[in-house]
Protein backbone atom coordinates (compact mmCIF):
# COMPACT_ATOMS: atom_id res chain seq x y z
CA UNK A 1 0.00 0.00 0.00
CA UNK A 2 2.80 2.33 0.81
CA UNK A 3 4.68 1.58 -2.59
CA UNK A 4 1.01 2.28 -4.43
CA UNK A 5 1.14 5.91 -2.54
CA UNK A 6 -2.67 6.31 -2.51
CA UNK A 7 -2.32 10.06 -2.06
CA UNK A 8 -0.86 10.17 -5.61
CA UNK A 9 -4.08 8.71 -6.85
CA UNK A 10 -6.28 11.79 -7.04
CA UNK A 11 -4.04 12.75 -10.03
CA UNK A 12 -5.72 10.02 -11.78
CA UNK A 13 -9.40 10.50 -10.42
CA UNK A 14 -9.28 13.77 -11.43
CA UNK A 15 -8.85 13.66 -15.26
CA UNK A 16 -11.64 11.31 -15.30
CA UNK A 17 -14.04 12.81 -13.24
CA UNK A 18 -13.81 15.98 -15.50
CA UNK A 19 -13.47 14.29 -19.35
CA UNK A 20 -16.94 12.52 -17.78
CA UNK A 21 -18.13 15.86 -16.63
CA UNK A 22 -17.24 17.16 -20.25
CA UNK A 23 -19.77 13.96 -21.42
CA UNK A 24 -22.53 14.47 -19.37
CA UNK A 25 -22.59 18.23 -20.45
CA UNK A 26 -23.79 17.27 -23.83
CA UNK A 27 -25.69 14.27 -22.87
CA UNK A 28 -23.01 11.34 -23.62
CA UNK A 29 -22.29 9.89 -20.20
CA UNK A 30 -22.00 6.21 -20.23
CA UNK A 31 -21.32 4.79 -16.92
CA UNK A 32 -19.40 1.69 -17.37
CA UNK A 33 -17.05 3.49 -20.12
CA UNK A 34 -16.57 6.10 -17.76
CA UNK A 35 -15.65 3.23 -14.98
CA UNK A 36 -13.32 1.25 -17.30
CA UNK A 37 -11.66 4.65 -17.99
CA UNK A 38 -11.18 5.38 -13.95
CA UNK A 39 -9.52 1.76 -13.74
CA UNK A 40 -7.10 2.64 -16.91
CA UNK A 41 -6.16 5.80 -15.22
CA UNK A 42 -6.02 3.82 -11.73
CA UNK A 43 -3.71 1.31 -12.78
CA UNK A 44 -1.26 3.53 -14.72
CA UNK A 45 -0.77 5.91 -11.88
CA UNK A 46 0.21 2.90 -9.43
CA UNK A 47 2.12 1.11 -11.90
CA UNK A 48 4.11 4.47 -12.78
CA UNK A 49 4.52 4.60 -8.68
CA UNK A 50 5.77 1.26 -8.59
CA UNK A 51 7.98 1.41 -11.91
CA UNK A 52 9.84 4.95 -10.84
CA UNK A 53 10.43 2.79 -7.10
CA UNK A 54 12.00 0.09 -9.23
CA UNK A 55 14.01 2.01 -11.35
CA UNK A 56 15.45 4.58 -8.65
CA UNK A 57 16.22 1.94 -6.10
CA UNK A 58 18.09 -0.16 -8.36
CA UNK A 59 19.83 3.31 -9.83
CA UNK A 60 20.33 3.88 -6.34
CA UNK A 61 18.83 7.33 -6.26
CA UNK A 62 16.45 7.28 -3.73
CA UNK A 63 19.40 6.81 -0.80
CA UNK A 64 18.79 9.97 0.70
CA UNK A 65 15.27 10.89 -0.01
CA UNK A 66 13.52 13.02 2.46
CA UNK A 67 9.99 12.44 1.21
CA UNK A 68 7.42 9.56 1.20
CA UNK A 69 9.24 5.99 1.96
CA UNK A 70 10.51 3.86 -1.49
CA UNK A 71 10.52 -0.19 -1.07
CA UNK A 72 13.60 -0.67 -3.01
CA UNK A 73 15.81 1.96 -1.38
CA UNK A 74 14.57 1.40 2.04
CA UNK A 75 14.58 -2.69 1.60
CA UNK A 76 10.60 -2.99 2.23
CA UNK A 77 10.17 -5.38 -0.51
CA UNK A 78 12.97 -6.93 -3.11
CA UNK A 79 13.69 -5.09 -6.74
CA UNK A 80 11.78 -8.52 -8.17
CA UNK A 81 8.76 -7.74 -6.08
CA UNK A 82 8.52 -4.42 -7.15
CA UNK A 83 8.92 -4.44 -10.69
CA UNK A 84 6.35 -7.61 -10.30
CA UNK A 85 4.05 -5.26 -9.00
CA UNK A 86 4.35 -2.89 -11.69
CA UNK A 87 3.75 -5.35 -14.61
CA UNK A 88 1.18 -6.16 -13.17
CA UNK A 89 -0.39 -2.75 -12.84
CA UNK A 90 0.56 -2.06 -16.24
CA UNK A 91 -1.34 -5.42 -17.20
CA UNK A 92 -4.55 -4.39 -15.59
CA UNK A 93 -4.33 -0.70 -17.90
CA UNK A 94 -4.04 -2.63 -20.37
CA UNK A 95 -6.16 -5.45 -20.09
CA UNK A 96 -9.51 -2.61 -19.80
CA UNK A 97 -7.99 0.07 -22.06
CA UNK A 98 -8.42 -3.33 -24.35
CA UNK A 99 -12.09 -3.31 -23.88
CA UNK A 100 -12.43 0.19 -24.37
CA UNK A 101 -10.68 0.23 -27.40
CA UNK A 102 -12.57 -3.22 -28.79
CA UNK A 103 -16.20 -1.01 -28.41
CA UNK A 104 -15.03 2.53 -29.36
CA UNK A 105 -12.21 2.03 -31.58
CA UNK A 106 -8.63 0.31 -32.20
CA UNK A 107 -6.35 3.46 -32.25
CA UNK A 108 -6.93 3.58 -28.08
CA UNK A 109 -4.65 0.78 -28.29
CA UNK A 110 -1.72 3.26 -29.17
CA UNK A 111 -2.99 5.70 -26.66
CA UNK A 112 -2.28 3.00 -24.22
CA UNK A 113 1.02 1.99 -25.66
CA UNK A 114 2.11 5.29 -25.15
CA UNK A 115 1.17 5.70 -21.41
CA UNK A 116 2.12 2.57 -20.38
CA UNK A 117 5.29 3.60 -22.18
CA UNK A 118 5.58 7.05 -21.11
CA UNK A 119 4.91 5.35 -17.53
CA UNK A 120 8.04 2.61 -17.39
CA UNK A 121 10.52 5.32 -19.39
CA UNK A 122 9.68 7.97 -16.65
CA UNK A 123 12.53 6.54 -15.01
CA UNK A 124 13.14 3.32 -16.50
CA UNK A 125 15.70 2.04 -19.35
CA UNK A 126 18.83 3.42 -20.05
CA UNK A 127 17.94 7.49 -20.85
CA UNK A 128 14.88 8.01 -18.60
CA UNK A 129 13.41 11.26 -19.72
CA UNK A 130 12.16 12.55 -16.06
CA UNK A 131 15.85 12.71 -15.64
CA UNK A 132 15.97 14.96 -18.59
CA UNK A 133 13.65 17.60 -17.44
CA UNK A 134 10.79 16.16 -19.39
CA UNK A 135 8.54 15.02 -16.33
CA UNK A 136 6.43 18.20 -16.53
CA UNK A 137 5.95 17.60 -20.69
CA UNK A 138 4.82 14.19 -19.64
CA UNK A 139 2.65 14.42 -16.71
CA UNK A 140 1.15 17.50 -18.91
CA UNK A 141 -0.01 15.17 -21.67
CA UNK A 142 -1.06 12.07 -20.34
CA UNK A 143 -2.84 13.26 -17.22
CA UNK A 144 -3.99 16.45 -18.85
CA UNK A 145 -4.81 16.46 -22.46
CA UNK A 146 -4.65 12.37 -22.90
CA UNK A 147 -6.34 11.66 -19.46
CA UNK A 148 -9.51 14.10 -20.14
CA UNK A 149 -9.60 14.43 -23.80
CA UNK A 150 -9.41 10.39 -23.57
CA UNK A 151 -11.76 9.89 -21.15
CA UNK A 152 -14.99 12.56 -22.87
CA UNK A 153 -14.06 10.35 -26.40
CA UNK A 154 -14.74 7.51 -25.50
CA UNK A 155 -18.03 8.10 -24.38
CA UNK A 156 -18.87 10.57 -27.22
CA UNK A 157 -16.86 8.58 -29.83
CA UNK A 158 -16.01 12.06 -30.63
CA UNK A 159 -13.21 14.96 -29.87
CA UNK A 160 -14.60 18.30 -28.54
CA UNK A 161 -12.98 21.79 -28.46
CA UNK A 162 -14.05 21.64 -24.82
CA UNK A 163 -12.81 18.43 -23.48
CA UNK A 164 -9.08 20.11 -24.94
CA UNK A 165 -9.68 23.07 -23.22
CA UNK A 166 -11.17 21.43 -19.74
CA UNK A 167 -7.58 19.62 -20.12
CA UNK A 168 -5.19 22.23 -19.44
CA UNK A 169 -6.52 23.26 -15.96
CA UNK A 170 -6.41 19.75 -14.61
CA UNK A 171 -2.68 19.09 -17.00
CA UNK A 172 -1.46 22.09 -14.87
CA UNK A 173 -2.63 20.96 -11.74
CA UNK A 174 -1.06 17.68 -12.07
CA UNK A 175 2.23 19.02 -13.16
CA UNK A 176 1.91 21.73 -9.51
CA UNK A 177 2.54 18.57 -7.88
CA UNK A 178 5.33 17.30 -10.03
CA UNK A 179 7.15 20.87 -9.81
CA UNK A 180 7.01 21.19 -5.78
CA UNK A 181 8.14 17.44 -5.27
CA UNK A 182 11.31 17.93 -7.67
CA UNK A 183 11.50 21.41 -6.04
CA UNK A 184 12.03 19.34 -2.56
CA UNK A 185 14.40 17.40 -3.93
CA UNK A 186 16.56 19.71 -6.00
CA UNK A 187 19.45 18.96 -3.67
CA UNK A 188 19.18 15.13 -3.45
CA UNK A 189 18.12 15.07 -7.45
CA UNK A 190 21.95 17.10 -7.95
CA UNK A 191 23.91 15.13 -5.96
CA UNK A 192 22.65 11.59 -7.96
CA UNK A 193 22.42 13.21 -11.23
CA UNK A 194 19.23 13.68 -11.49
CA UNK A 195 18.21 16.32 -14.09
CA UNK A 196 14.63 17.36 -13.55
CA UNK A 197 13.03 20.80 -14.70
CA UNK A 198 13.57 21.88 -10.77
CA UNK A 199 17.41 21.10 -10.66
CA UNK A 200 18.00 22.83 -14.47
CA UNK A 201 15.53 26.31 -13.70
CA UNK A 202 16.93 26.18 -10.18
CA UNK A 203 15.12 26.93 -7.22
CA UNK A 204 13.91 30.38 -7.49
CA UNK A 205 12.52 29.68 -11.09
CA UNK A 206 10.97 26.23 -9.87
CA UNK A 207 9.21 28.66 -7.48
CA UNK A 208 7.34 30.89 -10.19
CA UNK A 209 7.07 27.57 -12.16
CA UNK A 210 4.63 26.46 -9.39
CA UNK A 211 2.78 29.14 -9.11
CA UNK A 212 1.58 29.52 -12.34
CA UNK A 213 0.87 25.55 -12.39
CA UNK A 214 -1.11 26.97 -9.60
CA UNK A 215 -3.01 30.03 -10.65
CA UNK A 216 -2.94 29.36 -14.22
CA UNK A 217 -6.24 26.79 -13.93
CA UNK A 218 -8.62 29.45 -12.70
CA UNK A 219 -8.04 31.82 -15.85
CA UNK A 220 -8.89 28.62 -18.04
CA UNK A 221 -11.90 27.94 -16.18
CA UNK A 222 -13.21 31.75 -15.56
CA UNK A 223 -12.72 31.59 -19.84
CA UNK A 224 -14.72 28.87 -20.19
CA UNK A 225 -18.21 30.92 -18.23
CA UNK A 226 -19.39 31.42 -21.50
CA UNK A 227 -19.88 27.98 -22.49
CA UNK A 228 -20.36 26.83 -19.48
CA UNK A 229 -21.28 29.30 -16.67
CA UNK A 230 -20.46 26.85 -13.34
CA UNK A 231 -17.02 26.51 -14.04
CA UNK A 232 -17.11 29.37 -12.17
CA UNK A 233 -17.81 27.55 -8.80
CA UNK A 234 -13.72 26.55 -9.18
CA UNK A 235 -13.23 29.84 -8.00
CA UNK A 236 -14.75 28.50 -4.71
CA UNK A 237 -11.04 26.98 -4.49
CA UNK A 238 -9.28 29.84 -5.23
CA UNK A 239 -8.24 30.20 -1.47
CA UNK A 240 -6.80 26.77 -1.40
CA UNK A 241 -4.31 28.09 -3.51
CA UNK A 242 -3.04 31.24 -1.50
CA UNK A 243 -1.29 29.62 1.16
CA UNK A 244 1.34 26.50 -0.92
CA UNK A 245 1.87 29.47 -3.39
CA UNK A 246 2.66 31.55 -1.06
CA UNK A 247 5.01 28.73 0.88
CA UNK A 248 6.33 27.83 -2.34
CA UNK A 249 7.43 32.03 -2.81
CA UNK A 250 8.90 31.65 0.57
CA UNK A 251 12.19 30.54 1.78
CA UNK A 252 10.41 27.02 3.36
CA UNK A 253 12.65 23.93 1.47
CA UNK A 254 13.04 20.11 2.14
CA UNK A 255 10.22 18.72 4.30
CA UNK A 256 8.76 21.83 4.88
CA UNK A 257 7.28 21.81 1.41
CA UNK A 258 6.13 18.13 1.59
CA UNK A 259 3.11 19.91 3.65
CA UNK A 260 3.03 22.06 0.41
CA UNK A 261 2.44 18.91 -1.38
CA UNK A 262 -0.28 18.17 0.43
CA UNK A 263 -1.79 21.09 -0.01
CA UNK A 264 -1.23 20.95 -3.55
CA UNK A 265 -3.31 17.79 -3.64
CA UNK A 266 -6.31 19.21 -2.02
CA UNK A 267 -6.23 22.35 -4.60
CA UNK A 268 -6.23 19.55 -7.11
CA UNK A 269 -9.46 17.37 -5.76
CA UNK A 270 -11.23 20.01 -4.69
CA UNK A 271 -11.00 22.25 -8.27
CA UNK A 272 -11.46 19.29 -10.04
CA UNK A 273 -14.54 18.35 -8.53
CA UNK A 274 -15.90 21.62 -9.02
CA UNK A 275 -15.15 21.53 -12.63
CA UNK A 276 -16.43 18.32 -13.17
CA UNK A 277 -19.71 19.87 -11.65
CA UNK A 278 -19.22 23.27 -14.04
CA UNK A 279 -18.71 21.13 -17.30
CA UNK A 280 -21.33 18.11 -16.50
CA UNK A 281 -24.26 21.27 -15.72
CA UNK A 282 -24.63 23.66 -18.72
CA UNK A 283 -26.93 25.48 -21.05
Amino acid sequence: MAGARPRTLPAAIIPVAVGSGVAAGYGHFVAWRAALALVVALALQVGVNYANDYSDGIRGTDERRVGPVRLVASGLATPRQVLAAALGSFVVAGAAGLVLAAVVSWWLIALGAAAIGAAWFYTGGSRPYGYRALGEVSVFTFFGVGAVAGTAYVQMDTLTWLAIAASIPVGLLACGLLVINNLRDIPTDEVSGKRTLAVVLGDQRTRVLYACCLSVPFAVAAALAPVAPLTLLTLLTLPLAIQPIRRALSAVTGRGLIAVLGQTGRLQLAFGLLLTVGLAFRP
